[in-house]
């Protein structure tokens, strides 16, 4: 019975060293990590996915059973079947780890042959705590070479374009299997699986476009990322690595062991969020990578599909997707399948296409020149603007189809807009989202002169649409001025340019000692205790009791006053939740907090629902005394629970994020090394124009709290979007 395992192991040795042998020097196989490229090769191309290895989660080479799993059980009962093996294995190693070595039985002296001669009673100990379950991808696999062919010689040219290595096109196949439609139970999407907030650096992603879907735009993105993590780690293991475990915890591994070699790194580094996925990142790309070059070894004549040629139609105005598909002559079904970066608001009628969009249309698909099928659509279809957000707060006792019913639309719409897991699933208090109807009531406000000094104050049911009518200028200089990512975002009493602001003299001094942007005088009606902006603070901020400035109230943060943030912070469900920028957001132990960038006193009064006052007494304050980044404050957690509160930040930073990059595209990087006097308000502001929380984003691995002069910074370089819908 063991012969065939005897010979297919040997093949699998040979095969594996003479492609260790064939390695290049930007993609070496470390000894270290040979038994873990054995191992996944195995999990691709002999066990499918109605089978499972029981091993070791360190030393991969040790696979103590095959499983079977029957066809039809429910995952839990899959967990049962799993749980008992282990269970079983388990007790067979703590057994073994007293040193019973005679009398074994037939089973216990087959886990103990599993291990090489003279293992320890310890190393059995500790073995009996590492037993995992490696489900088979073997015929994933096989699937994914076949759709590769779709997209793999786009896939290989855009690696060799951006000088990554051409084997890199062989990633998705860990990521995706090559499924552009691939979305994770984290977020993850795409051909190339990029989260949210990792793909807003690269990729335009909102509720009318979501170019993760989109292969050849998620690949140019990739290529990117993976670019940008070997200018920072000069290596391509590590590389590759950090696409999955994050550039600044492997550049902490690299500074703790004094090493770039990823086998060492493997074996030794034991980082809190470097678990089992991370450490085997790139022996999983490996064995993807040596499997895709050489397929018929493993599965035999493998048939890849054909790529597909396209002709891209630019879209000139805003359309229905209906619209554009009768008038193409084409299936709805074919320009929704060829177009994945739309989103399904798209697709149900209630945002449009927008205007300037490569819409993709299969080659021999196209009947009609896109001259003449633009040309045929009638003026009343062709719009100009995309159809306007509608919001409803959810009251208590509202069911999903009572807000249907309430605005005439359909549940599924609301679903889709607001990417609700279940229509059943809606709270007091949520904002939902409403399709426009275009029966929303256009607002005529009368025009009135700018105030002197260019500023107006929000006021209670005002948006930027009526405030730019008052005033007589565009939407658009409105959020250019004031540099607002979101126009849904304003706060009553929030402080807005209204007219153009003044040139600056460009013989301006740029001194080391530079105070915070001056504002415009505030309204004499304004309370004592006002929000000092910095300049570093979003302007689409809520206005609260007081802001973050330097500590001791300077003008601005000095860079020794930012901490050294953490990668991972634990939310309320108590499950690792990995952020796009290294600031620490979790409560502390004593029930303080870290301040951060763009953090307020109201803010955390508003997440604590207390009052300010009560904070300033709790923190010894006084009243308009601002907060200092990098400082710890007091809470008090009376009414909500810390994981409420860390719920609650963590939305507001990644809202603050998710507009910026709804505005903003980081489109490379350059260095910058700290001078003398140099601040990090300064660098972030005055300098180079980036958010500082998107400075740090950049610069995980540096200690904030100890910059000094000649430090390297990676500086990200932003352009803002030409087109939002």
């Amino acid at each position: 019975m063991r012969q065939p395992l005897i010979i297919f192991w040997t093949t699998l040795c040979v095969a594996t060293s003479s492609l260790a042998a064939a390695a290049n020097q930007q993609l070496p196989l470390p000894a270290e990590l040979e038994p873990n490229v054995r191992f996944w090769t195995r999990i691709y191309t002999e066990v499918d996915t109605r089978a499972g290895l029981i091993h070791d989660n360190r030393s991969l080479d040790v696979v103590y059973a095959t499983i079977r799993i029957p066809k039809g059980l429910s995952r839990r009962a899959r967990e049962r079947l799993v749980g008992k093996s282990k269970k079983h294995y388990a007790t067979i190693l703590r057994r073994l780890a007293t040193g019973k070595r005679d009398g074994l039985t037939e089973e216990e002296a087959r886990v103990l042959a599993r291990w090489p001669e003279g293992v320890s009673d310890k190393t059995l100990r500790s073995a009996a705590y590492r037993l995992r379950f490696q489900l088979g991808q073997a015929d994933r696999f096989r699937e994914g070479l076949i759709r590769s062919g779709n997209w793999i010689d786009v896939v290989r040219q855009i690696m060799i374009d951006r000088q990554v290595p051409v084997e890199l096109a062989a990633l998705p196949h860990v990521e995706s299997s090559f499924n552009p439609r691939a979305y994770s139970h984290v977020g993850a999407a795409g051909l190339w699986q990029f989260t949210r907030s990792t793909g807003r650096r690269y990729l335009r992603i909102d509720n009318v476009v979501d170019e993760r879907m989109d292969p050849e735009k998620a690949t140019v993105a990739a290529a990117r990322l993976l670019r940008d993590n070997y200018a920072r780690l000069d290596s391509w293991p590590l590389a590759i690595t950090a696409y999955n475990h994050g550039v600044g915890g492997i550049a902490r591994a690299v500074r703790k062991l004094k090493t770039h070699d990823l086998g060492k790194i493997s074996r030794k580094y034991n980082g809190r969020t470097f678990g089992f996925a991370s450490r085997n990142f790139y022996s999983e790309f490996l064995a993807a990578s040596w499997i895709d070059q050489d397929p018929e070894r493993y599965f035999g004549a493998i048939q890849r599909a054909r790529p597909i040629e396209y002709a891209v139609l630019e879209t000139d105005h805003y359309y229905k997707a209906t619209t554009l598909a009768s008038a193409l002559g084409v299936k709805f079904s074919t320009l929704r399948d060829h177009n994945l970066a739309l989103r399904s608001s798209v697709w149900i009628g209630a945002k449009l296409v927008p205007k300037n969009y490569p819409l993709k249309i299969p080659a021999d698909a196209v009947q009609i020149p896109f001259v003449t099928a633009l040309a045929n659509i009638p003026s009343r279809e062709r719009l100009t603007e995309q159809r306007r957000d509608r919001f409803h707060k959810v009251r208590r006792g509202e069911s999903l189809s009572k807000i249907a019913r309430r605005y005439r639309v359909k549940e599924r719409e609301l679903v889709t807009l607001n990417n609700l897991r279940s229509r059943h699933r809606i709270r007091a208090g949520q904002v939902l989202r409403l399709p426009d109807d275009g029966r929303a009531p256009v607002v005529r406000v009368a025009r009135i002169a700018p105030p002197a000094d260019g500023f107006y104050s929000v006021r209670r049911g005002d948006n930027i649409t009526i405030i730019s009518q008052r005033f007589g200028v565009t939407p658009k200089l409105v959020l250019s001025w004031n540099r607002l990512q979101n126009p849904n975002h304003l706060t009553v009493g929030q402080r807005l340019r209204v007219s153009a602001p003044a040139v600056a003299s460009a013989a301006a001094p740029r001194s080391a000692s530079l105070t915070a942007p001056t504002s415009a005088p505030a309204p004499k009606t304004q309370p004592k205790e006002t929000a000092i902006q910095t300049a570093s603070a979003s302007p689409t901020a809520p206005a609260s009791s007081s802001s973050v400035v330097a500590a001791d109230a300077q003008p601005e943060p000095s860079l020794a006053e930012l901490p050294t943030g953490e990668v991972v912070i634990v939310a309320g469900n108590g499950e690792p939740v990995p952020l796009p920028d290294p600031s620490n957001y979790a409560v502390h132990r004593d029930d303080q907090v870290t301040v951060q960038a763009e953090e307020t006193l109201g803010h955390y009064a508003e997440w604590l629902e207390i009052s300010a006052s009560d904070l300033r007494r709790l923190n010894g304050m006084r009243y308009g005394t601002p907060l200092a980044i990098g400082r710890q404050k007091k809470l008090d957690f009376s009414r909500v629970t810390p994981e409420v509160f860390e719920q609650r930040r963590l939305q507001f930073h990644r809202g603050l994020q998710e507009d910026f990059f709804n505005a903003y595209i980081v489109t490379g990087t350059l260095s910058y090394s700290l001078r003398r006097g140099d601040s990090l308000w300064y660098i972030s502001n005055r300098k180079f124009d980036v958010p500082i929380w998107l400075l740090r984003q950049y610069n995980p691995d540096l200690d904030f709290g100890k910059l000094h002069a000649g430090t390297p910074l990676v500086i990200p370089v932003i352009e803002a979007r030409n087109e939002r819908s």
